[in-house]
């Protein structure tokens, strides 16, 4: 508040109040912005993240992250970065010309970001949005990140029904895709001649809409709050510059922290990855002169996945990407991921934890200090964005963790089972959900979830954002229609808000294979 004049940063969604809901206790400051950040911390949705997988689950052997333990380390990251760009006096100027940078908002964000995330992480994501699409024939389908959005905008965990009730700023941190699927802005931005990162169609499947998105059509006004303090200040399909060191935050957790996960439990193991980074290093001359038919006959062979990533970031990021600096890239992560932390085998001693430690805090302190703010990025970037140096980097460490986990065989099947997991669990809750004898006995969660997507489409089958395709094209739903997708929508909802035991153990309950009866797992 200024004077009398409300900061339009600090309003909350719940009768457009700023500031803090309710009486502030004394001894309590005054900051919104860290309201937020408790009330996220205190949400039962945040603590179900300790049981959602980041990339594989942890089984309970502490060694593994967790949604949780990476949310935390990228609001810890963001806040770092928030705090040195608004000390220096050039940068903080320029923050506070497109609407500034706090970094109570920075951490709140940081908190909050996975909050969306299903289980099993992103083979989860992937696996709800293929439902959501193809046999509950929502538009939105399913994304992590709008899912976030939704859940601190409508949870039945906030006061009045408000969800969180967060301020302005938090929320538009929140999006780092701030677009729907399909159709706001208008211009779509993926309609752009250089689309933003994530707005673009996937290739093989033309007219699905954007690949990454933060917003679904039933959360659009709060979209529009969230934004209007930074009416005029930034395109409208643009990060604020706190939606901006929040997304920075999460690419430099995720680039060090997985590969520290997987050093610990043996699976990125020393020799593959000296011999990628080394044979390329040896023979990138040569393996440039390849054209892309030679290079694909050889892409088993060490050093040629290496050099399909140069040619990938050249076509995909020309804006910043640059032959010789990458070339010092992948030898300074030769120099300190294959002759240094890699050299040993973890072994759980205290020089094997040292030696992770000496890693991650030093990579981190790298790329934060490589972090400045632009008053006119790129579309394909921020306006806080990394120097080229630490951005090659942080491309050669993502394709350690891709090239050298996430594309195992061994963890293609494990993820197969969870998909099939997930599919099964949706199929018995649409079938439960549709069951009308048993309709007094569904879980009092699904039936709330379930009233409250049927009034959200009844207020948009009038619109556009809600048109379903018949025989003369686009038409509006009637009621039957608008309650199969809410009962669609209500179904993702609540496999989307379970940890990963709970989804295991709900469709053992529902296959008959669990003999259990009460349990935590039915209070939902």
């Amino acid at each position: 508040m200024v004077g009398d004049r409300v900061d339009p940063r600090q309003v909350r969604r719940r009768q457009g109040s700023a500031g803090l809901s309710g009486p502030v206790p004394a001894g309590l400051a005054a900051s919104p912005y860290r309201v937020d950040r408790d009330r996220i911390a205190a949400s039962p949705y945040f603590a179900r993240l300790g049981g959602v997988t980041q990339v594989v689950s942890a089984s309970g052997s502490g060694l593994l992250h967790n949604r949780l333990t990476h949310s935390l380390k990228v609001a810890q990251v963001a806040r770092a970065i928030a705090e040195r760009l608004i000390a220096d006096p050039a940068a903080a100027a320029t923050i506070e010309r497109l609407g500034g940078c706090d970094p109570d908002v920075v951490e709140a964000a940081g908190l909050a970001h996975d909050l969306g995330h299903p289980p099993f992480g992103h083979l989860g994501e992937q696996v709800l949005d293929r439902l959501a699409r193809h046999r509950f024939g929502l538009p939105d389908g399913f994304e992590g990140n709008a899912q976030s959005l939704r859940i601190v905008a409508t949870s039945d965990t906030g006061a009045g029904g408000t969800g969180l009730d967060l301020t302005a700023a938090v929320r538009a941190a929140i999006l780092k895709y701030p677009w729907t699927r399909l159709a706001h802005p208008d211009p779509h931005p993926r309609q752009l001649a250089e689309p933003p990162r994530g707005a673009s169609e996937p290739a093989e499947e033309p007219g699905s809409g954007s690949s990454k998105f933060s917003v679904y059509v039933t959360e659009l006004a709060e979209l529009t709050q969230a934004r209007a303090p930074f009416a005029g200040k930034l395109p409208s399909w643009q990060q604020t510059v706190e939606a901006s060191v929040m997304d920075i935050a999460d690419d430099i957790a995720y680039a060090i922290h997985d590969l520290e996960d997987f050093h610990r439990i043996g699976v990125l193991q020393h020799a593959p990855v000296a011999a990628e980074l080394g044979h390329w290093l040896a023979g990138a001359r040569e393996l440039a002169g390849y054209d892309n038919a030679e290079l694909a006959k050889g892409s088993r062979a060490p050093g040629y996945a290496l050099e399909h990533l140069r040619r990938r970031l050249r076509n995909r990021d020309s804006w910043i990407a640059d032959d010789e600096t990458f070339l010092f890239a992948v030898r300074r992560v030769h120099e300190e991921l294959v002759d240094g932390l890699l050299a040993m085998p973890f072994d759980g001693s205290a020089e094997a934890e040292q030696a992770v430690g000496r890693f991650s805090a030093g990579w981190t302190t790298r790329l934060v200090s490589g972090i400045g703010v632009v008053p006119d990025p790129p579309t394909r970037s921020g306006h806080v964005l990394l120097a080229p140096a630490q951005w090659h980097e942080v491309q050669v460490l993502k394709f350690v963790h891709k090239h050298f986990v996430l594309l195992r065989p061994d963890l293609a099947l494990h993820q197969r089972g969870q998909a099939q997991l997930v599919t099964a669990l949706v199929t018995a809750l649409e079938q439960w959900l549709g069951d009308r004898y048993e309709a007094n006995r569904l879980p009092r969660r699904l039936q709330a979830l379930a009233a409250r997507a049927e009034a959200e489409y009844g207020a948009l089958a009038t619109t556009d954002l809600l048109a379903v395709r018949g025989a003369g094209g686009n038409a509006t739903p009637g009621l039957e229609e608008i309650r199969a997708l809410a009962r669609g929508r209500a179904v993702i909802d609540f496999v989307a808000a379970l940890t990963d035991n709970q989804a295991k153990s709900l469709l053992d309950a529902l296959s008959g294979r669990s003999a259990q009866l009460w349990s935590d797992l039915f209070v939902l």
